[in-house]
Parts: C-alpha cells; structure tokens; sequence
C-alpha cells in the first residue's frame, strides 16, 4: 500500500503542482505586455488561461498533501524532522499561493481588462508613478495598485517564493536528511 499512496503522491505532485509553478511563473512577464498594449486581446486572453491554470490545479494541488500524509502513515515516518519540514513549508507555500499570488493574479488581470475596455494608455500611464496617484479616472483609477509596474515585479517575487518552497519540499522528499527508509 505505501508504494501505491507514494505514486499517487508523486503523481499529483507532477500533475498538480508542476502546472502552477510554471502558469504562475508565466503570468508576470504576461501581465507586463498586457499592460504595455491594452489593445492587445491575445495577450489579455493569455492572463486569463494563465490564471485559471493556476486557480484550479492549486485546487487540485490538495491530493498532493492528503496523499503524502497517507504515504507517512503508511511508512511510519510522521514524526520525523525532514517530514515535518517539508509539511510546514507546503503549508507555507500553500499560504503564499492563496494569500499573495493568486489575489496579485486577479488584481493585475482586472487591470489589463480595464485598461483594455477604455482608451488606457494615457490612464494607466498615470497611475504608474505611485499607488493610488490622485487625479487619475476612469479604469485606471480602480486599478491603482495593479496598474503599477511595481505590481508585477512584486508578484514575481511572490512567485519565486512560492517555486522556492516547492522545490526545498522536492530536496526534502527525495534526501530525506536523517531518515531511516534510505535516500
């Protein structure tokens, strides 16, 4: 039965997890161009898969945990300190997921299709200086924080954390420093 929860495991973490590591990676550079040319539906189109990619496998993304914790039990690992670890930093990179990239995603997305339903480029220009510039109209002005340029290098960053703890988790569960199942 471990083998059996351990490829579900795996499985789910590949098909689950690796679609939003590369999505959410995608979306910042995306959401730049977007903004650059409000015209331009393609890349408006593109934020949008990009985003949904992200919203459902990180609902997907749930089995990925649930499935571990079956293969722990079943290996009798549950008490060990690289098990531990790796829980508490999927559950990090699950909160950065949820609290701080997909909510940018949306907010940046919001903006490109605002900018993309007005004659923007003049507002969003405005708004670029600093968030919630005064004097601004129109869409822009309901986009302050997204439709600066800042907005996306923060998700970027954002983004990176996310990746960063995903791949520590990964070095976790393939070292396995100081378990006794053998690396």
């Amino acid at each position: 039965m471990t083998k059996f929860f351990l490829v579900l495991h795996v499985l789910a973490a590949i098909v689950a997890v690796g679609p939003v590591t590369v999505a959410a990676s995608m979306f910042p550079p995306g959401a730049r161009r977007a903004l650059a040319d409000p015209g331009d539906q393609r890349a408006a189109e593109t934020l949008r898969l990009l985003h949904r990619i992200c919203r459902v496998y990180a609902g997907l993304g749930i089995a990925v945990p649930v499935l571990g914790f079956a293969t722990a039990m079943s290996m009798g690992v549950l008490s060990d300190a690289w098990l531990i670890a790796s829980m508490a930093l999927t559950g990090i990179a699950a909160a950065v997921l949820l609290a701080l990239v997909l909510p940018r995603q949306e907010e940046l997305l919001e903006a490109v299709e605002a900018a993309a339903g007005t004659d923007a480029t003049t507002e969003v220009a405005a708004t670029t200086d600093t968030i919630g510039t005064t004097g601004t109209t129109g869409a822009a002005a309901t986009t302050g924080i997204a439709a600066n340029p800042r907005a996306t290098v923060r998700l970027a960053m954002f983004t990176g954390i996310f990746n960063l703890l995903w791949a520590t988790v990964t070095i976790l569960m393939i070292v396995r420093p100081g378990s006794t199942t053998g690396a």
